[in-house]
C-alpha cells in the first residue's frame, strides 16, 4: 500500500490542498499499477514560523519578502523537492 507524505508550508486554500493529493494519488497508481483504493496520499500544513532553512524561518522570510536566491517562497514538498 503506497503511503505519500506531502508537507507545505501552511496557507494554501482548501481547493489547491484537494487537487494536489488528487494529481499525486493518480501519479502514484499511474506509475505503480497499485489499486487505487490502497493508495494513501497524507498533506501535513506546517506554519511559516515552524519551517526553516538557513536558520531563517519562512515567516522571517516573507518578512522581508525574499528568499535567499532573491525571489518569493513557493513552498516545498517532503518527498525532497525543494522550491526555495
Amino acid at each position: 500500500m503506497p503511503l505519500v507524505q506531502v508537507t507545505l508550508a501552511a496557507g494554501r486554500p482548501p481547493d489547491q490542498i484537494r487537487e494536489l493529493i488528487s494529481e499525486v494519488h493518480d501519479a502514484v497508481v499511474r506509475s505503480t499499477g497499485t489499486d487505487p483504493a490502497r493508495v494513501r496520499v497524507l498533506v501535513h500544513e506546517l506554519p511559516p514560523t515552524h519551517w526553516a532553512a538557513g536558520g531563517i524561518t519562512l515567516a522571517e522570510r516573507d518578512t522581508s519578502g525574499t528568499t535567499e536566491a532573491g525571489t518569493a517562497e513557493v513552498g516545498t514538498a517532503e518527498a525532497g523537492t525543494t522550491e526555495e
